[in-house]
């Protein structure tokens, strides 16, 4: 099994984040790779996901833990991957996004093909840090326009952390 942990500060309140996290519908928009999305039952979800150009169904069992801080997941079809969001507020107006996702990598080779070994984990890295950052300017803008101010520039997060 491999364990992949990537953050991200955000400029936005930790309810924010968190209201963004639980918008499953909205996932297409900073999810690469799901085109559709829509929550079923108490806790589940139903993703339509492209992997190299073929269409894939995935469901997915969504667990809040941690007086609304941790989000964990995991899938329920043959490609068993599970994960956690954990939210950390920073400030009133900055939280930190981290994100833990653990994989078989023979089964993900197996089951979607790509690359192998360190090729695969580079591949997942890089797209787990790009959903972060879609996420973050998502949920920016989102809070920038409630806020009155869309055109406003992010604001620095505090001193104590950045992207990783």
């Amino acid at each position: 099994m491999s364990t992949l942990e990537e953050q991200i500060d955000i400029a936005v309140p930790v309810l924010a984040a968190w209201e963004q996290l639980h918008r499953v519908h909205e996932y297409p928009q900073f999810v690469e790779g799901v085109h559709s999305a829509h929550p079923h039952g108490r806790n589940l979800a139903h993703l339509g996901v492209e992997i190299d150009g073929a269409e894939r169904s995935v469901d997915a069992e969504i667990i809040d833990r941690g007086r609304g801080r941790v989000m964990a997941w995991r899938t329920l079809d043959v490609l068993r991957l599970h994960g956690a969001f954990a939210l950390l507020p920073l400030d009133a107006r900055h939280t930190r996004v981290q994100i833990r996702v653990e994989y078989d990598p023979e089964a993900v080779h197996r089951e979607l093909g790509g690359p192998r070994g360190f090729a695969l984990a580079g591949a997942i890295e890089r797209a787990v840090r790009e959903d972060l950052d879609h996420f973050r300017e998502l949920v920016e803008a989102r809070v920038n326009a409630a806020d009155g101010h869309p055109d406003a520039p992010d604001a620095a997060p505090p001193a104590s952390g950045g992207a990783a």
